[in-house]
């Protein structure tokens, strides 16, 4: 009887441990979803696969975001606005073409002008870049392999690294694949890492849903996609709005450099004086005071200081004071 008692306690136990272990798989399901298509992504750029092509569908889907936006409610100005905050390039249309014009039409008008206007970009830094990289590589290239040369977005200032002999040989387009990739993996790690927290936030709030008697998981379900939704559209715009601002902020041409090892850490300016030395190399612990003199040190007391009318340590029974504590004994 105890026997089949305990086996259906255990039972319950591991049932209850089962659900608890598959409504977490359950959870997790929706971020392995999420985290699959951002590490594609990643990938993309830190191999060099696509990116180019990643690029061109970022900038259409900003364009198709904003044009949906504003081309509704027919916002002529937000459009405009819109256009120079996140392309950095004037509308190519007016306000009557603007209204008159179907969605898509205008949406391919925007993302073409859009095109030639990046293309412009990239051949601006690679002609930028040029002379000072051609110097570098025909005067110093059997010591310099790797260079790091500052793009700027207006903001922010990026240390772009680079090899040497691929920006040489390629005319500068090298260093603008390089770019492109720092700024591409830079936005969507820091972008990860924040819906990561949105998403822990709200797993601890959909819990209450059930006392709505709703489903927390499928609450959670739908807010998660809205949430990483958000995200990519704000992943195109961070990474089109900072591309389409990019330039090199070259005050001397030696702003382009080597890339170098970190520097070791100069520990002389974190030498003691004579006094700090000497007063913690002094084996016997001692001091110097204001005025100089040594000052003594008083023993650590480890063990209990002993009271006159405590008991006596010896075991007398007798009071300290009448026994080993009086004077003389």
């Amino acid at each position: 009887m105890i026997t089949k008692s305990i086996e259906r306690a255990q039972r319950k136990v591991e049932e209850n441990n089962f659900g608890i272990r598959k409504n977490l798989l359950e959870y997790d399901d929706v971020m392995n979803s999420q985290r699959e298509v951002i590490y594609k992504r990643r990938k993309h750029a830190l191999y060099g696969e696509r990116i180019g092509l990643d690029i061109a569908n970022m900038m259409f889907d900003v364009t198709e975001s904003i044009v949906n936006e504003y081309h509704t409610n027919g916002d002529y100005d937000g459009f405009k606005l819109e256009l120079i905050r996140y392309f950095s390039i004037e509308s190519p249309v007016s306000a009557e073409e603007f209204r008159s014009m179907d969605s898509n039409e205008l949406v391919d008008k925007i993302y073409e002008d859009l095109l030639e206007a990046y293309k412009r970009k990239q051949e601006s830094i690679s002609e930028q870049a040029m002379p000072v990289i051609n110097q570098v590589y025909e005067h110093q290239r059997q010591v310099y392999e790797n260079i790091v040369v500052p793009v700027s977005d207006g903001t922010r200032v990026f240390q772009v690294l680079a090899n040497l002999e691929n920006c040489y040989t390629s005319g500068g387009k090298e260093l603008v694949r390089s770019y492109e990739k720092s700024i591409i993996l830079a936005t969507i790690d820091q972008s990860w890492q924040e819906h990561l927290r949105e998403l822990d936030d709200l797993r601890q709030s959909v819990r209450n849903a059930q006392y709505e008697q709703k489903d927390p998981l499928l609450i959670y379900k739908f807010e998660a996609f809205e949430l990483f939704t958000a995200m990519i559209d704000k992943v195109n715009k961070d990474v089109v709005s900072t591309l389409m601002k990019a330039h090199i902020p070259l005050k001397d041409p030696n702003s382009v450099k080597r890339a170098e090892a970190p520097k070791k850490m100069d520990l002389s300016k974190f030498e003691a004086n004579k006094d700090e030395a000497s007063s913690y190399n002094d084996p016997s612990g001692g001091g110097k005071g204001k005025d100089g003199r040594t000052q003594a040190q008083q023993p650590v007391r480890v063990e209990k200081k002993v009271g006159r009318n405590d008991p006596c340590p010896c075991g007398s029974g007798k009071k300290y004071k009448a026994c080993h504590g009086r004077p003389g004994a």
